[in-house]
């Protein structure tokens, strides 16, 4: 999983950092909301994790900010113990989960491992962007008419319009669609990127997919 950590406390944010790089997530950490705002316009990411006290642009309005241009990774609040409204506030706002400090460092991984098993077993069933509607149980595409997709197909298309707009790596989408069992790679993304903008073009949609071989790649309406 790529995860974003904005974290003000220098110590505590290389402490997170390495001990979730250490558990094989890819970690981006800045040190004020202003920051997490804009890395989580233009990157993909899994989870956002916001501690509520920065300065620039608090946790809080970070979170309100993300939200608002309709961004849904799954976000997990940092509070200090005095916090409850603030708690109250950021699940009122959109936040999916929060850690109390001090919290112990098994508890974050161990809340990082569940989240990345519900994400593999479950996704959303029906998804639209621009003029797209994309029925993931059924693995139908519909714009002006309808095409069916493959199961890749469909968890790449599902990945893009959770991300739209923002730049997605092969490797990103290799993580995101394939398993380590399924021996694929870079040169497997790229043929069903051709495959799905072949798709795109028969069912006469607006939506294209973005960028050259070996990308990086986005999702456009």
């Amino acid at each position: 999983m790529r995860i974003l950590l904005a974290e003000d406390e220098e110590q505590l944010a290389r402490v997170l950092k390495m001990a979730m790089e250490q558990s094989n997530y890819q970690v981006d950490a800045v040190g004020d909301g202003q920051k997490a705002v804009e890395l989580s316009n233009k990157n993909a990411y899994d989870v956002i994790i916001l501690d509520i006290m920065m300065p620039v642009k608090d946790g809080l309005e970070a979170l309100k900010e993300i939200r608002a241009r309709g961004d849904r990774t799954y976000i997990m609040m940092l509070t200090a113990m005095t916090e409850e409204d603030d708690r109250v506030n950021g699940l009122d706002l959109g936040a999916d989960d929060y850690l109390t400090k001090p919290f112990s460092l098994k508890e974050l991984l161990a809340r990082l491992r569940s989240l990345e098993r519900r994400t593999k077993e479950y996704s959303d069933e029906k998804l639209q962007f621009a003029d797209l509607h994309l029925d993931s149980n059924e693995q139908v595409l519909e714009s002006s008419n309808s095409i069916s997709l493959s199961r890749e197909e469909t968890q790449m298309l599902e990945y893009f319009i959770l991300n739209a707009g923002k730049q997605l790596t092969a490797a990103d989408l290799l993580h995101h669609v394939w398993t380590t069992d399924d021996e694929a790679d870079t040169e497997e993304v790229w043929i069903n990127i051709c495959y799905l903008r072949q798709k795109l073009q028969s069912i006469q949609s607006k939506a294209k997919i973005v960028g050259e071989k070996g990308g990086p790649y986005r999702l456009a309406g």
